[in-house]
């Protein structure tokens, strides 16, 4: 029969001369171990990147770097896993040049160096500045729950702690009345067995011992829950029910939907996140003034007025109320207007409420205190005030004219929240669905943060290889990466960025003979 044949197996030249030429031109592991040697290791604080005159020899950091780059980059991130493909990858035995690191190996790498790999992430952001692929006009701000190690069963709120003690105390009443009725209780075909009850007695009371334990450290730290496996993590809600997470904030620029900034939080909403995220992505695109997009979940006054502060514009639509009120057609805030010129607010039956003073809540938030003295005498109170005497008081924030003018803003360019959908949500579902990354492997902040950090940088890895020409963006790199030797290069600081004197990806033309 005719069928196309491969080569006899017993031949003595079966495979290339060598493993460069199993790896195509434009195969992106070439760009990781251009991008990973043009870093200095040293200046960004990684493990074993000055080595020692005596002992024994380590494997050089960059190596492990490229190693977890091309594992991340390839839904590959358990460290078992990438070991497995130093034996049998070729890209891998190309791009650790033949290397078989143990697993433990690699897995000390990632844990002992998060804040260096949070430094890599930075890197490439600088990379992209220098080759005009962020706009900095427009940036979205979305935050996104990843599940953590801890299983919700090892999770405990004060509430559950609460009924946990009320069964096993009432377990205990139990067990203790089976043992004083012990003797009534014999069965004719089995004795009582008192030492089998009481050693699950023994056994509920240290129980007992270990959940008030729990509920004391609570009241004592002021926290409302506690996880027993990663205690940074917090039990949180999400569309698909509740989970033990970390709640992932990121900052998308609008230009290629890449990645500024991103944090690792605890919080279990983002009500707070706005002006620390929109602050940072800011300094780090070095501009003056920023529009910035979030949806509902990021209306919070003092966070606006943080941002207006740093000529930052936000649009940020306003939370539909949800209150009871509301549900059953009474008049809520909504329904009442302020008038501005004469700082009042105008009720529905055309009566004013005039200023009274300031209230502060247990919060520390301060707002402004309106009130009507004609309620009693209004024909529509009852839609009002409903069963309740004395007259109705409204609150006003000390910095809501700011959010009346967001309001307007949102109504006359819809088109940008409605942007917002695309830019951000984008990355989480490209990160969570494509790259199978929306769950963590480590315990802890530090950790967690450093994991982000692979998972954020190979993001916009991908993003920048489906944008450029790869012919032109190896150009670009190796003559970057020869400034970089020749001038040092630059660590991101949270606060600043130092200037910075890269070749702009405008003079590709003049490289395209390094990288031929």
């Amino acid at each position: 029969m005719r069928y196309i044949k491969g080569i006899d197996r017993q031949q003595q030249i079966l495979f290339p001369e060598t493993v460069d030429e199993y790896i195509d031109k434009k195969n992106p592991v070439r760009f990781i171990d251009a991008f990973v040697d043009g870093l200095d290791l040293v200046k960004l604080k990684f493990t074993r990147a000055k080595t020692k005159t005596t002992g024994r020899k380590p494997y050089n950091p960059a190596d492990f770097l490229k190693l977890y780059i091309y594992g991340y980059l390839n839904k590959v991130r358990s460290s078992r896993r990438l070991e497995k493909l130093t034996h049998n990858n070729i890209e891998v035995i190309w791009l650790l040049r033949k290397l078989r690191p143990d697993f433990k190996t690699i897995a000390d790498f990632r844990s002992q160096n998060s804040k260096g790999l949070k430094e890599v992430f930075h890197q490439f952001i600088l990379l992209c500045k220098s080759m005009d692929l962020f706009g900095s006009e427009l940036i979205a701000i979305d935050g996104s729950k990843f599940s953590a190690v801890n299983h919700n069963s090892r999770n405990y709120t004060k509430d559950k702690l609460k009924n946990l003690l009320k069964q096993i105390n009432e377990q205990i009443e139990n067990y203790l009345t089976e043992l004083e009725q012990g003797d009534d209780a014999e069965s004719e075909v089995k004795e009582f067995d008192s030492d089998q009850v009481q050693a699950k007695i023994d056994q509920l009371r240290q129980d007992q011992t270990k959940l008030e334990q729990m509920q004391e450290q609570l009241q004592t730290s002021g926290k409302s829950q506690v996880s027993l496996t990663d205690p940074d993590s917090r039990m949180m809600k999400s569309n698909k029910g509740s989970d033990v997470s970390y709640n992932v904030q990121i900052v998308t620029d609008s230009k290629h939907k890449l990645l500024v900034d991103f944090e690792i939080t605890n919080d279990i909403n983002d009500m707070n996140q706005l002006s620390n995220m929109a602050i940072k992505s800011k300094n780090i695109l070095e501009v003056d003034q920023i529009t910035a997009t979030a949806d509902t979940g990021y209306h919070n006054e003092i966070e606006v007025a943080k941002c207006d502060q740093e000529n930052i514009t936000c649009y940020i639509p306003k939370p539909q109320p949800q209150s009871f009120k509301r549900k059953s057609n009474y008049f809520t805030k909504a329904d009442f207007q302020y008038d501005a010129q004469n700082d009042c607010y105008i009720c529905p039956a055309q009566h004013i409420l005039t200023y009274c003073g300031k209230k502060k809540w247990s919060d520390r938030k301060e707002q402004y205190k309106y009130g009507c003295s004609t309620c009693k005498a209004c024909f529509i109170r009852s839609q009002c005030m409903g069963k309740k005497k004395g007259n109705r008081y409204l609150f006003r924030g000390v910095h809501e004219n700011l959010i009346d003018q967001m309001e307007q803003r949102v109504l006359e360019n819809p088109e940008i929240t409605q942007k917002r959908k695309e830019l951000v949500e984008h990355p989480f579902g490209t990160m969570k669905h494509w790259m199978d990354q929306g769950y963590f492997l480590t315990r802890g902040f530090e950790n967690v943060t450093g994991e982000m950090s692979l998972t954020a940088l190979c993001y916009n890895i991908k993003r920048v290889l489906n944008i450029f020409d790869f012919k032109e963006l190896m150009a670009s790199l190796l003559a970057l990466k020869a400034n970089f030797v020749k001038n040092s290069i630059l660590i991101y600081k949270p606060k600043y960025i130092l200037s910075i004197n890269l070749m702009h990806v405008n003079k590709l033309g003049q490289f395209k003979e390094i990288y031929s």
